[in-house]
């Protein structure tokens, strides 16, 4: 996005708006849904940092800082769609046995034990987990973009991913025994 754009925005020029908006929406509904692992609520999220983007526009003082600022709206719009929407996946535990190569099944899955983890995280967990492992921002960056200290990104990131390989341990019981006695 160029700053000219933004300023031309800034000054009321739809144009520069929805060309600005048609390069955002794209990566900015694919982040809106890993945070919130549903489409339609991604959909009204990256809706709502679209119309607050608008709506505050003029107040942005760094047009270089653009994109971060249009990052940290969506992150708003995406902590008020997960408080609207509290709702908890069914809680069941699936038994993970190592999966045999090619097993389909047993792919899908894996993928869904993933899944259920990653929803059973805290908003601000996943937050931090999408914007640092799939947008790309460090850890500096990122506390810019929630208004919050380094530390605590880092913290978020800590108990997140600790909650995810909890979520995805497999149960001892599912593990192979494989002490002298079993043999």
């Amino acid at each position: 996005m160029t700053a000219d754009l933004v300023r031309r925005a800034q000054a009321g020029d739809h144009d520069a708006f929805e060309s600005i908006i048609r390069a955002a929406y794209d990566p900015l509904f694919a982040i809106a849904q890993r945070i919130l692992r549903d489409r339609s609520l991604a959909e009204d999220a990256a809706q709502d940092a679209i119309v607050r983007c608008w709506r505050d526009l003029r107040g942005l003082r760094d047009v270089d800082r653009f994109e971060a600022w249009l990052h940290r709206l969506l992150v708003n719009a995406c902590r008020d769609q997960a408080r609207r929407n509290r709702r908890r996946m069914d809680e069941y535990v699936l038994s993970l046995e190592p999966t045999a190569r090619g097993d389909e099944f047993a792919r899908i899955v894996d993928h869904d034990e993933l899944e259920r983890a990653f929803v059973g995280l805290p908003a601000e967990q996943r937050i931090a987990l999408v914007l640092t492992h799939y947008v790309g921002y460090s850890a500096t960056e990122l506390a810019s973009i929630l208004n919050v200290p380094t530390g605590t990104v880092y913290s978020r990131l800590h108990y997140g991913a600790q909650a995810m390989r909890r979520a995805l341990a497999v149960p001892d019981a599912a593990q192979p025994d494989t002490s002298e006695s079993a043999r």
